[in-house]
């Protein structure tokens, strides 16, 4: 979850119930969490793209940095990547 959602539950009354992880199990719950987020890009209509988008970044920050890489380390090796194997802006599909 959000670190501000408990914040934002407070401010609406309520108490919420959280625990905090331990390394695996965080590591573990920022995979599922990717997962539903990357599921509800695949659904979302197109004025809600950019939002679950950057839902799915935002866990993609959390995830890199669990490993110990900051966000530029990533983009870096992104953009290597790019340089040697091209993006995926083509649209191009390889078959089999």
């Amino acid at each position: 979850m959000r670190d501000r959602i408990p914040e934002i539950i407070r401010a609406h009354g309520r108490e919420p119930v959280v625990t905090v992880l331990g390394d695996a199990d965080y590591r573990a719950a920022l995979l599922e969490k990717l997962f539903e987020e990357a599921a509800e890009l695949r659904e979302a209509p197109a004025a809600e793209v950019a939002e679950e988008i950057a839902d799915v970044l935002e866990v993609l920050r959390a995830v890199a940095h669990i490993h110990g890489y900051e966000w530029w380390d990533i983009e870096k090796v992104a953009e290597t990547k790019r340089a040697e194997r091209g993006a995926f802006l083509g649209r191009i599909y390889l078959e089999g």
